[in-house]
């Protein structure tokens, strides 16, 4: 059954100047909106370049607009299109005498919820909408491509599916005891169990991974002072974003700049050099330098190639190992008819020699990073998905479930309560996709979106 709901319009593309505006309206008065406006019935798919008058008969603006007959629409309603000219003052006017119309304005993210409320697209596919839009390298923009298309729907889909099979091999039997069943197989369920849980496990894997997508892979420059850790940030960056000068210790906070290798968007982050006897502010520095290395997915670790390599905190030391690292051996330029210091290698990291004066061993450097960065990605085949905090807190709990029905199932506990923790981790399994209603996570997600999505 269809629910009423009031047409709702917004703009659509960003708040500026710019050629075009496009504005959004969505809701069951579309089609009246199309007659009275423009004077003509509305055809479906069908873009018409018309005059647009106010309900004073003021021309506001010649535009081009589209009716979407629902469901076949984004928000599966009757949804209408408006292109005007990009004056703010223009879009204004018109949403204005849309109001005045009978539309209200649209909340954060209303459309997609109608999507979603209208079967549309399930909570994976409204979630992607936002991953598709912030998408800041190819690799995120193919995984919220994938996430659109459904790819963690149908992993989802398979997981349940195995569960509603368990279930329904268990409540057999508390339900029909007295019939001519076989006889309850629990190692059969056993391995049924555990073979959700590793696809479960595989899943919930990807979280590490969604959020490097998302957020960028933090990659934090460490050295000691004057090593050129600021000049291999400017270098990379391909401007002077930072200030680079002979005296030790200018950089006293940490720096950060987003940049592309390959298909990888990393966050590039300059700390303050490592000194055994810094200065009162200096030492704030290298207390944020600790900090950033504790939240490090990447390491480059910039020496002086014309002095040995300095030792670094023991803290330092396990981070730098447990972590992907590149050795950046700089200065390259002033030591090319030396040998390089024997202590600069050997450290089990990858080394690049670098120039940062030059620019030499720059492509090197950006190639160990690309495959360090292509190290941290998870491979689920065809249906490669990384998922976002909120599945995985779901995946938890119901890999929670899955191991208590386990425990029980290989002790013997009776069928009713192991099918209650079955049906607790399908419950966690069904928020992922928005199978169950829970109207405070709704509105939490969807107010994540911008106004006219």
């Amino acid at each position: 059954m269809s629910i009423e709901r009031e047409t709702i319009c917004a703009l659509a593309t960003p708040v500026g100047t710019a050629a075009i505006a496009l504005l959004r309206v969505s809701g069951g008065d579309c089609g009246r909106l199309v007659r009275e406006i423009f004077a003509e019935g509305p055809q479906p798919r069908v873009a018409r370049y018309r005059d647009y008058h106010d309900r004073d008969g003021r021309l506001l603006d010649d535009v081009v607009f589209i009716f979407f007959e629902g469901p076949r629409s984004y928000s599966g309603e009757d949804s209408l299109e408006i292109s005007c000219h990009g004056n703010p003052f223009i879009a204004q006017k018109i949403l204005g005498d849309l109001c005045a119309r009978g539309c209200r304005m649209a909340e954060p993210g209303e459309f997609t919820q109608r999507a979603f409320l209208s079967g549309r697209m399930d909570l994976t596919q409204a979630e992607a909408v936002m991953d598709l839009i912030y998408a800041r390298s190819e690799r995120a923009l193919t995984a919220a491509n994938g996430l659109l298309r459904g790819a963690l729907g149908r992993r989802v889909t398979r997981l349940a599916d195995g569960l509603l099979d368990a279930v329904a091999r268990i409540e057999a039997y508390i339900d029909f005891p007295e019939e001519d069943l076989p006889a309850e197989d629990r190692s059969a369920i056993a391995a049924q169990l555990q073979s959700i849980l590793s696809d479960a496990e595989t899943l919930l894997a990807t979280n590490t991974y969604g959020e490097l997508l998302r957020e960028g892979i933090k990659t934090v420059i460490l050295g000691a002072p004057n090593a050129g850790k600021s000049s291999l940030l400017n270098r990379m960056v391909g401007r002077e974003r930072a200030l680079v000068s002979p005296e030790p210790g200018t950089t006293r906070d940490f720096i950060e700049e987003r940049i592309m290798i390959g298909p990888h968007g990393l966050r590039l982050i300059d700390t303050a050099g490592l000194n055994d006897s810094p200065a009162p502010l200096e030492g704030l520095g290298i207390e944020k330098t600790l900090e950033c290395a504790n939240a490090a997915d990447i390491f480059l670790w910039v020496v002086d190639s014309t002095l040995p390599v300095p030792i670094l905190p023991i803290e330092l030391q396990a981070l730098l190992k447990s972590k992907p690292t590149v050795l950046v051996l700089n200065k390259s330029d002033l030591v090319r008819d030396q040998l390089i210091p024997s202590n600069s290698v050997g450290h089990g990291f990858p080394s690049v020699e670098f120039s940062a004066l030059t620019g030499e061993g720059l492509e090197n450097l950006r190639e160990n990073l690309a495959r360090l960065a292509d190290s941290l990605q998870q491979d689920l085949g065809d249906d490669a998905v990384a998922i976002n905090v909120r599945h995985a807190e779901a995946l938890r709990r119901m890999l929670s479930a899955l191991v208590e029905a386990s425990s029980k199932l290989q002790k013997g506990i009776s069928a009713e309560l192991l099918a209650s923790d079955l049906r607790a981790a399908l419950d966690a399994l069904g928020e992922i996709g928005g199978k169950i209603d829970h109207e405070q996570v709704l509105d939490r997600l969807f107010a994540t979106f911008c106004i006219g999505k």
